[in-house]
């Protein structure tokens, strides 16, 4: 490796993907990519992870995809001091048996197990970072922390970066392919590109107010919540407990566009407000630390420039109601990483980059909307919205699961969509259209119990019956054998030669939309790239055209 000494004498190193921003989206770009082999750089100007309880919900899409790389337990161990909060609670006060639960339980009676093998997780990112960190380390990547980006330039056939170690002052040169920008919602990079922004933009900011108190443990008693919002109007906020017994945060309402100052919110204000919000005046609270936090809806008009990437909140920004903005962000990663793994590893053309942009985007649009009514549903503190905002604290008070697993990308990398149909449409419908997550169903595989979820990271995958007129698995095997495309195929069926059988006899094909004769491919991300309904008089002909346009070959 060569680099740039203080006195800047200079050389270069090459990566095939430099990842601009360490925190949870940088860091999962980088589980992302390494478990698709794919060699990389991480640069994060920050010495280590962090250090604030923030970012907790984990919803059961992004468990889905930490679950398909193989980090899924370890983070429900990180996580394992908040396993029993549920819920968010809306009250004027703390003391007694007062306001109500918007919901009391994330999951009740278990409903999402009939569309998932994962579940809600609620992981603080100071918890989880390290966990994505240790995981990206040991698959290779080359995570350098205090360390900045300075300057980039890309050309036809790469990005040439300046970094510096923020310890030394040391200079570094690095060639990549691709870079990938996880910088947050300031994002240098997108600026230095000159992509604008849409939406609203500020909507409301906060202080996070990290504290200790003992005696507020008991003040709280049996109500685990995720989230309490205190609704005197002298002192509201968010409440959030960050170990259940002495550790917690509060939200308060910051106005600086009313000219209030970060350093107006003393330690002495702080302790007031908190106390009068729980409702206890001689609460015991020892503050620990204050950070401003804005809320936005901003979405950037473009996801890409050349051989640059957006991710995260340098992509989109929207309010933490729900939690969607990190959920969003690691979903970004994982669209993309498959991508590029595919086009650095030959076997898809550039072409098939473009389709990051077309389904990602509009996700985080349809999103950050959902995001800004629950703001208005759950009367955050602070946010004051405008009568076109919608909703309210009389307002629907409804459920997110419909944002979190039925979205789908109208268009894309994918085949046989109606581009008419919304993002997100009315109703949980996963049928296994091409543009949408593919079903779960329990399965199993050589005497394990798998869900088809578990089938889809690193290849595209071909289903098709085993009893099946369609040839789809020979078809699929001589494509493979012809072509660098890692196509994995599997029979479905109770017989001798099904790879996979289904559990208490379910019908896969009814499940994905097909008949007996027809096959389904699903890509590595585990989206429906493809569906046939029933065998064509060519199979291999037909999976062949499908492959060719999904992966942007020529």
């Amino acid at each position: 490796m060569n680099r740039f000494d203080a006195a800047g004498e200079a050389t270069g190193h090459h990566t095939p993907v430099l990842i601009v921003g360490g925190s949870l989206v940088g860091l999962s770009t980088s589980l992302f990519l390494g478990r698709h082999g794919v060699p990389h750089t991480l640069v994060e100007r920050h010495t280590g992870t962090s250090i604030h309880p923030r970012g907790r919900g984990n919803n059961v899409r992004t468990m889905e995809v930490f679950r398909s790389a193989g980090v899924a337990r370890p983070i429900e161990q990180a996580a394992s001091v908040l396993a029993r909060n549920n819920g968010i609670l809306q009250t004027p006060s703390l003391v007694g048996d007062v306001g109500e639960w918007l919901f009391k339980e994330i999951d009740p009676g278990g409903g999402v197990a009939r569309f998932s093998p994962a579940g809600w997780c609620l992981c603080s990112q100071n918890d989880l970072e390290p966990v994505l960190l240790e995981r990206a380390t040991e698959l290779g990547g080359d995570l350098r922390f205090g360390t900045e980006l300075m300057s980039f330039e890309q050309d036809a056939d790469g990005v040439t970066a300046q970094l510096k170690s923020r310890a030394t002052g040391e200079h570094t040169t690095v060639r990549a392919d691709y870079l990938v920008a996880a910088d947050g919602p300031r994002s240098p990079v997108r600026e230095q590109l000159g992509i604008g922004q849409n939406g609203p933009g500020d909507l409301f900011h906060n202080v996070s107010i990290t504290f200790v108190s003992r005696g507020l443990v008991d003040v709280v008693g049996d109500r685990h919540f995720i989230v309490c919002y205190l609704t005197n109007p002298e002192a509201d906020g968010a409440l959030l407990p960050v170990d259940n017994r002495e550790r917690w945060v509060f939200h308060a309402p910051w106005h600086p566009e009313h000219g209030e100052t970060l350093e107006e919110f003393t330690d002495e204000r702080c302790t007031e407000h908190i106390r009068r919000a729980v409702g206890v005046p001689d609460l015991d609270v020892e503050i620990t630390g204050r950070a401003p936090w804005h809320a936005a809806e901003r979405i950037a008009e473009r996801y890409a420039d050349g051989r640059v990437f957006l991710v995260g909140d340098a992509a989109h920004e929207m309010p933490p109601t729900g939690a969607f903005g990190s959920n969003t962000g690691i979903q970004d990663a994982h669209n993309l990483a498959w991508k590029l793994a595919a086009v650095l590893g030959e076997w898809a053309g550039p072409r098939l980059l473009a389709s990051y942009d077309a389904e990602r985007r509009p996700v985080a649009e349809a999103t950050s909307a959902r995001a800004s009514a629950r703001s208005v549903e759950h009367s955050h503190p602070g946010y004051t919205p405008g009568p076109e905002a919608g909703g309210g604290p009389r307002g629907k008070k409804g459920g997110i699961l419909n944002e979190v697993l039925g979205y789908r990308y109208p268009q894309g990398a994918v085949l046989g969509t109606d581009r008419t149909q919304p993002v997100v449409s009315d109703g949980l419908r996963l049928t296994g259209e091409p543009g949408s997550r593919a079903p779960h169903l329990w399965l199993n595989r050589a005497g394990a119990r798998i869900s088809s979820l578990d089938l889809y990271e690193r290849s595209l995958v071909l289903l098709s019956s085993e009893e099946g007129a369609g040839g789809w698995h020979t078809a699929a095997a001589r494509l493979g054998q012809a072509s660098a495309v890692p196509l994995d195929s599997y029979r479905i069926g109770e017989g001798p030669d099904a790879e996979l059988v289904p559990e208490n006899g379910t019908d896969w094909a009814e499940a994905h939309g097909v008949t007996a004769d027809g096959a389904v491919l699903v890509r590595p991300d585990g989206f429906v790239a493809w569906r046939s309904e029933e065998a064509p008089a060519d199979p291999g002909a037909a999976l062949r055209e499908a492959l060719t346009a999904i992966l942007g070959r020529d």
